[in-house]
């Protein structure tokens, strides 16, 4: 006992000692971390927001040299202190490209491929990287990150099929993956080449199988007339709620989304065909993309000499939009700011970026409405 008093007493006597040198260093000492719930306010010191802006001029081409004193960004109006804007020469490209191969967009296939070819040789750099998904019966990425001439390759290899198209899948997997493995700091981009309609994401399925049962038990007692009026509104909100939620996988990732309609002017036909352009009008106007609607000539007609006349045309056509696309992608800021708001985790917080310099006439800006609160 007592040669053992004196050891522990000399052991308390260095702990007190050390944790004394502790508090000396920090008189208020180290409070425990914050655990923040789904309705609890985020900490705004830790909430980066990154707005990706692209500025092109009246020509289309883009606008080069602007620092954080050329841009404004106000959140729900409020005015944002701007930390860093990185301009496309400095920050590395991800893109993920969206292949549809369903048979909608079966007869501009082959010229869709070698275009889109052209398009990741001429905009891909060494540091930038390419995904290659395919739309199609379930979302399938056929190539994880990797460089032009691979990216180029997996393209050319691509077969057209007459499978249903899992389109909100497909975006939210690209997104997703995106936001996984690509560096924060990168230039996000989607470009899908689809026609916008879904058929077969999850959701949908899900969605208006419940329907169908649902509305079914009612059919004795609403006329046909009712019956499918409701039907319809209630495919119409299914629709709706799963945009929504593919929105948010793209804002959540600080995706980029850009689309190339190869239906072109037979839109004018049916609903559902404006509905698929209509998804990607939103997902373009919402993270600051464009979504491309070409007005492609038909090569399906019974002289061949119009179909290649057709075919000529269709492919100008194709390297027109893949132009203005690649100068986009040239023209692209990367708008970063410490938000000095205090929000829930979830919410969704309007944007608002402008430009402030005395620029021409003509200059487009093209940015991010709006994120949502991710939880810390």
């Amino acid at each position: 006992m007592t040669c053992e008093t004196p050891r522990i007493t000399t052991v308390i006597f260095f702990l007190l000692a050390f944790a004394a040198s502790l508090f000396a260093q920090d008189p208020v000492g180290t409070p425990p971390p914050i655990i923040i719930e789904d309705d609890e306010v985020i900490n705004v010191d830790s909430r980066l927001v990154v707005v990706p802006v692209s500025v092109t001029d009246g020509n289309g081409e883009p606008v080069k040299g602007l620092g954080a004193e050329s841009f404004t960004v106000l959140e729900n109006q409020r005015r944002q202190d701007i930390v860093e804007v990185s301009n496309a020469e400095k920050v590395p490209l991800e893109i993920a490209l969206l292949f549809d191969i369903s048979g909608s967009t079966d007869p501009m296939f082959k010229f869709e491929q070698e275009t889109a070819a052209r398009f990741l040789q001429e905009v891909m750099r060494p540091e930038d990287r390419a995904t290659i998904f395919t739309i199609g019966e379930i979302p399938i990425m056929l190539q994880s990150r990797n460089v032009a001439f691979r990216s180029i390759e997996t393209i050319r290899g691509l077969q057209p099929t007459k499978q249903y198209t899992a389109f909100f899948d497909t975006v939210s997997a690209a997104a997703t993956y995106l936001r996984i493995n690509a560096d924060a700091k990168s230039r996000k981009v989607v470009v899908a080449i689809t026609d916008g309609e879904d058929t077969n994401s999850r959701g949908i399925k899900k969605g208006f199988a419940e329907v169908y049962a649902k509305i079914g038990n009612q059919i004795n007692s609403i006329t046909t007339k009712e019956y499918r009026e409701l039907l319809v509104k209630k495919r119409n909100e299914i629709r709706k709620r799963e945009q929504n939620r593919t929105l948010k996988s793209l804002q959540d990732g600080d995706v980029v989304f850009y689309s190339i309609n190869p239906a072109g002017g037979s839109l004018t036909l049916n609903k559902i065909s404006k509905f698929g352009q209509s998804n990607m009008d939103r997902f373009a106007s919402e993270t600051g993309g464009t979504a491309f609607l070409p007005k492609f000539l038909p090569i399906n007609l019974r002289s061949n000499y119009e179909n290649n006349s057709n075919i000529r045309q269709n492919t100008d056509t194709l390297k027109q939009i893949f132009s203005k696309l690649r100068n986009e992608l040239q023209a692209q800021y990367l708008v970063q700011y410490y938000s000095n708001n205090e929000f829930p985790a979830n919410k969704y917080v309007n944007v608002k970026t402008n430009v402030n310099l005395n620029l021409p006439q003509g200059i487009t800006v093209r940015s991010r409405k709006g994120y949502f609160v991710k939880k810390q």
